[in-house]
């Protein structure tokens, strides 16, 4: 008897364990959602405030987040220069990748030809059914450049403007860093603050679950089986796209740095379930940050490459307006030639890097490059608005994870990376003992 008892409990304190862990909690989560969606859609429907409330809690957070990150990392790099160099090798990452993506997106489309043999008429279209907001002509360039400019230099931490916020915060890192010892009482203010604030930010990441039930019920209470049975094929096929993508390119990448791309995506199991449950990815921004730092990164290379990352790196997104573009094109009847499809491209380059922080980002760069481009009626948009939702999971995904593979390349490239420890970490799979409490760093600025 006492056998049998003791035989029980490392069961019971292995399933405990499992019980306590985020990812399982969300995938359960999911599940729950998925069912109540289906079975009691009216329920469903009324838990969308489930995950409104957890994405405003993270965006509560997120700011603070990039600020002290950012703050503290350049405050402590002994040469400036080489937070200019990490900046242009991050762009320069991010732009040969943007145009990889939307190439591969553009080739599947040709050769699979989801939207083709629709044949819909563009005059039966409900353009009322596309957002008001995805109508509207994209901002100019110098509106863009606008809009980085804060109206006061701590208002920018106080809004939910994430370039805005990574500008000041860059300048007061500059400047924190060039006033010498005079500022190194501030420089620690701000350390000890980015404690406090990764604190709260595992508090609220505890809050993944609820949010997660919440959008799935929603998502499967309100568009459910006949957007499914519409554009299954679309979107199955963007979801092919998106593994084989993940497999081949980053996979590459990561072989190329002599990692695993699947123990980086154990390492970030929880923060890739929480963005592909409630379609955020800056939901899991400050763990991402904090995670690649425990990785090996250094803080100036994460702190500049990630909030940047998640406003001009989005591969995901860049799959996905290309598919989208010649699905809506081939379903209306009209044939792109290859010189519209890769104006369209290079149109998109432009437009997908002024949309960082708006929901349904994507969406709205669709929206105005049709307009931009002319050769596709807005009114097809109607055909996609109910599966966006949808298809934006994968984007998200795709989001977070190439983010992160980013980071790695550009802090080997920077040579402030650590390959042991990042190899220790990923083959452990977790970085559950580390990540409770992270440290005070003693940035002190260099004169």
């Amino acid at each position: 008897m006492s056998s049998t008892i003791a035989a029980d409990r490392p069961q019971r304190s292995r399933f405990g364990k499992l019980l306590r862990e985020l990812w399982f909690q969300v995938v359960v989560a999911a599940v729950l959602g998925i069912a109540v969606g289906l079975l009691l859609p009216d329920v469903g429907t009324a838990l969308k405030p489930l995950n409104d409330w957890f994405i405003a809690l993270v965006e509560m957070i997120v700011i603070p987040v990039v600020f002290c990150v950012v703050t503290t990392g350049i405050a402590a790099m002994d040469n400036l220069r080489k937070a200019g160099r990490i900046g242009v090798k991050a762009i320069g990452y991010f732009i040969v990748f943007s145009l990889v993506s939307m190439l591969i997106g553009l080739v599947v489309a040709n050769i699979f030809k989801p939207g083709a043999g629709m044949h819909i008429d563009p005059a039966t279209l409900d353009a009322g059914a596309v957002p008001s907001a995805a109508t509207e002509q994209h901002a100019s360039f110098s509106g863009f450049v606008s809009s980085l400019i804060p109206d006061n230099l701590f208002g920018a931490i106080t809004s939910d403007n994430i370039l805005a916020a990574l500008l000041v915060s860059i300048v007061f890192g500059v400047a924190l860093n060039v006033s010498g010892p005079a500022a190194a009482p501030l420089t620690r203010g701000i350390s000890a603050l980015s404690v406090v604030v990764f604190r709260i930010v595992g508090w609220v990441m505890r809050l993944a679950p609820i949010g997660t039930f919440g959008a799935l019920a929603t998502v499967v209470a309100t568009y459910g089986a006949s957007s499914l049975q519409q554009l299954g094929y679309l979107i199955a096929l963007f979801t092919a796209t998106c593994v084989v993508y993940i497999i081949v390119v980053l996979g590459a990448v990561m072989r190329a740095c002599k990692l695993s791309l699947f123990g980086l995506m154990r390492f970030l199991k929880d923060e890739l379930l929480v963005a592909l449950s409630t379609c955020s990815s800056e939901a899991v921004l400050p763990q991402v940050v904090r995670k690649l730092e425990i990785l090996g990164i250094g803080r100036p290379v994460v702190g500049i490459v990630i909030p940047a990352g998640f406003s001009f790196n989005l591969d995901g997104s860049a799959v996905y307006l290309t598919m989208a573009s010649l699905f809506l094109a081939q379903a209306v009847g009209i044939n792109l030639s290859w010189q519209q499809q890769l104006v369209m491209v290079g149109i998109m380059m432009l437009t997908s890097k002024g949309t960082a922080g708006i929901a349904g980002g994507a969406f709205i760069v669709l929206a105005s490059t049709m307009t931009a481009v002319g050769h596709i009626p807005l009114a097809a948009l109607a055909l996609i608005v109910g599966v966006d939702r949808i298809l934006n999971e994968g984007r998200v995904f795709i989001n977070v994870l190439g983010n992160a593979v980013a980071a790695i390349v550009v802090g080997k490239w920077e040579n402030d990376f650590d390959q042991g420890k990042a190899r220790r970490v990923l083959s452990a799979g977790t970085a559950e003992q580390e990540t409770e409490q992270p440290a005070v760093e003693e940035a002190t600025p260099r004169s």
